[in-house]
């Protein structure tokens, strides 16, 4: 498979080192390389499996455009972009595209959201999230800190369930999940040590993409991805 990585950072530059290990062929676009989404041509995407954003928030929507106009597959984990994922979802469906996107593609904290999806069907408990990233982290709550809550909401629709943000250091992701009773507490937590589990599961994600046409958040088809993993 011919995989376009879109972001040299820290993430970007480790999917572009596992798809390697896994036996794909990479091409590695910065901002520079990439102004406006400048190089998302037809020629610069004719030969490409499927691209991988880890760029920022507008960045992604202005690539996704790109990619999507002409009917490419591309796999979102930038996050903070959300406002436009019905239009990026339409475009995807129309130009038969394909368009995978989740605010994270740790397979650890994809099975952390299923845990906490079981942790909400608790009555008469409070719920309360805490989540800790790395200082130039530029959203905040983190996109899975919203999920967190999305989870948790959908089965305590009345619910005010308060998110606390920390930005410190080189973290590479900490959320914690409290739900409080009258009598105990309970608490799952998920701590990434490096960046490498969010890479891996993006590479698995663009394996899974290749040749396919719609629009899926990784909740959906993550049982599938692994599967196919197995």
């Amino acid at each position: 498979m011919l995989m376009l990585v879109l972001g040299k950072g820290k993430t970007g530059s480790l999917v572009a080192q596992i798809a390697r290990e896994r036996g794909h062929s990479v091409r590695v676009l910065d901002w520079k390389e990439n102004a406006n989404a400048g190089a998302l041509t037809a020629p610069t995407l004719a030969h490409i499996d499927v691209v991988v954003d880890f760029t920022n928030a507008e960045s992604a929507v202005e690539n996704m455009r790109a990619c999507l106009a002409l009917g490419a597959r591309v796999v979102v984990g930038t996050t903070g972009w959300y406002d436009k994922l019905p239009d990026m979802k339409a475009l995807a469906i129309r130009k038969e595209g394909g368009l995978l996107y989740g605010t994270n593609f740790s397979i650890g904290v994809q099975k952390f959201f299923q845990l906490v999806s079981q942790l909400a069907g608790l009555r008469d408990y409070r719920f309360s999230i805490s989540e800790t990233h790395h200082s130039t982290k530029l959203d905040a709550p983190s996109g899975t800190a919203l999920t967190l809550r999305e989870i948790l909401q959908a089965r305590h629709p009345q619910a005010h369930i308060p998110i606390t943000s920390h930005r410190d250091g080189d973290h590479s992701g900490l959320h914690v999940v409290l739900a409080a009773g009258d009598s105990d507490r309970i608490e799952l937590r998920h701590e990434a040590d490096d960046r490498r589990g969010f890479a891996l599961g993006a590479v698995l994600a663009a394996e899974w993409l290749a040749g396919k046409s719609g629009a899926w958040d990784f909740r959906e088809v993550v049982d599938q991805v692994l599967a196919d993993h197995l």
